[in-house]
């Protein structure tokens, strides 16, 4: 199944709701960036919140960040998306190993720690709108939860899941955003959360075979749902070489003229996407040539 999300609303449009599912995407970049299990659950479920918050854009050139810095050992994670439902990500330490949560589940909370969770939105204004809130539990979603209540004032339900094979490889991941407008009646958040207690977790639902459709009905079903559509997502990173060049450049002269002193060739790597890109001595007196014009 190709990822895609799902956009919806309920309750006569006093509801909105998205779903996902995001198993190729995580797949993605779990082998850009050889994640261990808890890094690829962690960033997984951030790139999965990444792209349904990413649609909710208004302008496909839109931009979101989501930003973890936490004390736990991965450090922060780094997630962008834009209005088109393309996300790309990275964990400051992708090798980490924690053992099993309490749970018997990889120990996100664990790997994240305690933090703040930062989110950007870059709709083409003068300033992009900014705000953050502390981390709650490190696992992903009760902090996103906790951040639209907040920061947002939006009453909202979010739950992100990926779900692991055997060999490490990802073999589902996805997850739902539920919010409640500003005219919803009081009475329909208790039949809410009536329906979230009633649901198994994301990855239980995903692993009996449920598409984001399926989740929603699960959801929102006794509350006049209706789909509106659907979008693909991807795992996609924009770097190319010419984009690379301009970052060398914009460093300036006398360091580009002391990496040609040097009489080595230099490698430049992609956070987001892992990708290398060489650089022999004649190509940065190119580049160095291009610079001084």
């Amino acid at each position: 199944m190709d990822d895609y999300i799902v956009r919806a609303t309920a309750a006569g449009a006093q509801i909105r709701a998205f779903a996902a599912t995001t198993g190729k995407l995580v797949e993605t970049a779990r082998q850009m960036h050889n994640t261990s299990p808890v890094a690829t659950a962690a960033l997984g479920r951030l790139l999965t919140a990444g792209s349904m918050m990413g649609s909710m854009l208004k302008q496909e050139t839109d931009l979101l960040t989501l930003k973890i810095d936490g004390d736990g050992p991965i450090g922060s994670l780094l997630v962008t998306a834009d209005g088109r439902a393309d996300v790309k990500g990275y964990a400051a330490c992708p090798d980490v190993m924690l053992p099993p949560s309490s749970a018997g589940k990889l120990d996100v909370g664990g790997a994240v720690g305690r933090g703040i969770l930062h989110v950007i939105k870059d709709m083409g204004l003068k300033e992009p709108y900014a705000g953050q809130t502390e981390l709650q539990t490190g696992e992903i979603a009760e902090d996103l939860t906790y951040y639209f209540a907040v920061s947002e004032q939006v009453p909202s339900s979010v739950g992100l899941g990926v779900l692991m094979n055997r060999d490490n490889t990802v073999r589902h991941a996805g997850g739902f955003l539920i919010q409640l407008m500003p005219f919803a009646e009081k009475e329909l958040l208790d039949k809410l959360e009536q329906n979230l207690l009633g649901i198994a977790s994301v990855t239980s639902m995903l692993d009996a075979g449920e598409s984001p459709e399926g989740i929603l009905e699960r959801l929102l079903g006794n509350l006049d749902l209706e789909i509106l559509d659907r979008k693909p997502t991807r795992f996609q990173c924009g770097c190319d070489r010419r984009r690379v060049e301009k970052a060398i450049i914009s460093i300036g002269r006398k360091e580009i003229s002391d990496m040609i002193a040097q009489q080595k060739p230099i490698t430049v790597n992609c956070h987001f996407c892992n990708q290398e890109y060489r650089f022999s001595v004649e190509q940065l007196s190119e580049i160095l040539e291009k610079a001084v014009r």
